[in-house]
């Protein structure tokens, strides 16, 4: 078969990507797979890939097919219809896995988290009514009952910036102040109202802080 590189690169040109490599990041699609489809030998291709080829080289996906198995045949050619289909077919085959496997990990977590929580899912509304209908009992009998918390953030590697009531020195990229707070300088101290969050690197929340009053 001829080399396809030529066409390739007019619809690449068009979609605005520069290089093989570029098309390969951008879809998905390894280099190996794209000099296959230079090659004319699009029906090796499964169908995932030509579907990303074409959705990125915002062409269809059947002139796709033409254009890099035989430039003669059109978008009624029996033969290419065929090819189309097994290939659409294999593609559903592999969407369906994919949805199958994305919810068992998704019931796997919540079972998880729920075996995480169990004791604080059913001594905590027990707890929320006894201090509705006793007014003396103390919270910090309520407390332990949050320890399955803690346990399910640090096994997600969550970790707590600061804690309530403490002093620290002002970091805008791990504080916020608190709404109504006057400006401050980086370094300056205030004081924690409610803790942020951070996993790993990342930030999730930052930690809400209001100005120490002197």
């Amino acid at each position: 078969m001829s080399d396809r590189t030529e066409i390739l690169r007019q619809y690449m040109q068009l979609a605005g990507i520069s290089s093989f490599q570029l098309l390969s990041e951008r879809t998905g699609v390894s280099r190996r797979m794209i000099d296959t489809l230079r090659k004319g030998n699009a029906k090796t291709l499964k169908y995932v890939d030509l579907a990303k080829l074409a959705e990125v080289l915002q062409i269809e996906l059947i002139e796709l097919i033409a254009k890099f198995i035989n430039p003669d045949l059109s978008s009624n050619d029996e033969s290419t219809g065929s090819e189309i289909a097994s290939l659409r077919e294999e593609y559903q085959r592999l969407q369906q896995t994919l949805a199958n496997q994305q919810q068992e990990l998704r019931s796997q977590f919540e079972r998880e988290t729920i075996q995480q929580l169990e004791s604080l899912l059913l001594q905590l509304p027990s707890a929320a009514y006894a201090a509705q209908n006793n007014p003396d009992m103390l919270a910090k009998n309520i407390l332990p009952l949050l320890r399955p918390i803690d346990a399910l953030l640090q096994k997600w590697g969550i970790t707590a910036i600061g804690s309530v009531g403490e002093e620290v020195a002002y970091d805008p990229q791990r504080h916020q102040l608190m709404e109504g707070s006057d400006e401050v300088e980086e370094g300056s101290s205030v004081i924690i109202r409610y803790i942020g969050y951070i996993q790993g690197e990342k930030l999730l929340y930052r930690a809400r802080v209001a100005v120490k009053q002197s």
